[in-house]
């Protein structure tokens, strides 16, 4: 008749010179590369730490639950990932038409003579995140995937212009490398 469907248990294990702590919802993972913090919470699925592994159960097994699990999963994993080896972007200036200035300093990156504009881009950089500019290369680094990805678009977004061309007007900064 009917087949029922066996709940999905998840295990993580907890890879090498990472410690994982729980504070109520708020899961802390500690590593070379830094401290991650994040709320991790559903109330169909629970979640606990035995010995060196993180176990991910339903309360019913359905496929909304299947979903968050999963879900919960990745974030654990990129969590890991980004406190053992950290996570990287990397951005290309391209100037054709006009020779544009990237530089850092005060926390800030600042674009200077952007398609010959008078007035310097400006934007800072997120708190947990390093900006390194190497010649015609923006290394953006970090321990927290979505802080370094954010930032690194934000680099982008902030040469973007509306309206114009890209295949014919190619200056700007552009994402060439993802985590």
């Amino acid at each position: 008749m009917g087949d029922k469907k066996k709940a999905l248990d998840v295990e993580i294990s907890i890879e090498e010179n990472v410690q994982v702590s729980k504070e109520g919802n708020i899961f802390i993972f500690k590593g070379e590369k830094g401290e991650n913090k994040r709320e991790l919470f559903h109330p169909a699925i629970e979640i606990t730490i035995e010995g060196n592994k993180i176990l991910l159960k339903p309360k019913k097994s359905s496929k909304r639950e299947t979903k968050l699990i999963k879900t919960f999963a990745a974030h654990i994993k990129n969590l890991m990932k980004g406190v053992k080896e950290g996570h990287t972007y990397k951005l290309k200036i391209c100037s054709g038409h006009f020779p544009m200035n990237v530089s850092m300093s005060n926390n800030q990156i600042t674009v200077k003579n952007f398609i010959g504009e008078k007035v310097p881009r400006t934007i800072s950089i997120t708190e947990g995140v390093s900006v390194k500019i190497e010649g015609t290369e923006i290394l953006v680094e970090g321990s927290d995937k979505e802080r370094t990805g954010q930032m690194a678009a934000s680099i982008e977004q902030m040469t973007r212009r509306p309206g114009f061309d890209e295949r014919i007007f190619q200056d700007g900064i552009y994402l060439t490398e993802k985590d």
